[in-house]
């Protein structure tokens, strides 16, 4: 399959390399990113499309999607597919959907989960929102790059799957986090903590797999000095576009616009901006309550 594929950063790269690996070609472009080995280097967007079956973007937010997808939709052939796995507002993902099919291309909104590590190992889940014979059409490249692929409904079916699952995540990061951090402050061991936890009704993710605690669990990036991993000014993004979702349907999030303010707080007060989304762990250690 004839593959264009805009956003080579840490994400898309690994992405790209992945369906190279697989035997499909693959012509890339990306204004600062270097090329993965075997994709082609395009000039242009609008060059990198010409004559694909399936364009791929992961571009940083809905502003800038709108923006590249003006520019390759009328230099896409039609009956082709735009692909968008970038995390943005259901609102862009849903109106570059409308321009899409205007132009008779197919179109997915199809956000991932997984972070780079899943991008590299092509393990990664995708949420996909859009039409069932543009899923059908992308659904072997789903199965390259990732271990999972779900058709969640229509146009901006997947952002809204993608926000409604990071919400969770940040709210039971800071959960967990301040778990732990009672726990220090009333003696008992981490190890303790976890192994009593992540066998009891406390269980999540953010405990069993991904845990905040250093030297406790599997291997995570609090066991790196909290280098990401999943950023934290990236759960900072997911929040805001969870908050900005619910203000528009009218829906009442209080631990997602809870937690919203505390990575605001975080991110850009307390030094939080490059560390992993779980070194909420120390600046709940460092701080009494306030």
């Amino acid at each position: 399959m004839k593959i264009g594929f805009i956003g080579l950063g840490n994400m898309g790269g690994p992405m790209a390399a992945n369906l190279v690996k697989a035997g499909h070609e693959v012509t890339g472009f990306d204004l600062t990113a270097p090329m993965p080995e075997g994709v082609s280097k395009a000039d242009s967007a609008t060059a990198a499309v010409n004559g694909v079956d399936v364009v791929i973007t992961m571009l940083p937010n809905g502003d800038i999607l709108r923006s590249v997808a003006d520019q390759i939709i009328p230099a896409m052939r039609q009956g082709a597919v735009l692909c968008d796995c970038s995390t943005v507002d259901v609102d862009s993902a849903r109106a570059v959907a409308t321009l899409a099919d205007a132009a008779g291309l197919g179109a997915l909104d199809a956000p991932v989960s997984g972070g780079v590590g899943g991008a590299m190992a092509g393990t990664l889940t995708f949420m996909v929102g859009g039409g069932a014979e543009a899923f059908a059409t992308v659904e072997p490249l789903f199965a390259i790059m990732g271990q999972k692929a779900v058709h969640c409904g229509a146009s901006g079916a997947g952002q809204a799957a993608k926000i409604c699952n990071n919400m969770i995540l940040g709210v039971t990061m800071i959960a967990t986090c301040e778990a732990f951090a009672l726990a220090d402050k009333l003696g008992l061991d981490r190890q303790k903590m976890f192994d009593v936890v992540s066998t009891s009704s406390g269980y999540s993710w953010t405990m069993n797999a991904y845990c905040p605690a250093p030297g406790v669990g599997p291997q995570s990036p609090a066991d790196n000095d909290y280098k990401p991993g999943f950023a934290s000014e990236l759960m900072l993004k997911d929040l805001r576009l969870s908050q900005q979702a619910a203000e528009s349907v009218d829906a009442d999030t209080p631990m997602g616009q809870m937690a919203k303010a505390l990575y605001e707080q975080f991110v850009e007060n307390e030094g939080g901006k490059g560390m992993d989304f779980s070194a909420m762990l120390p600046r709940f250690e460092n701080r009494g309550r306030d």
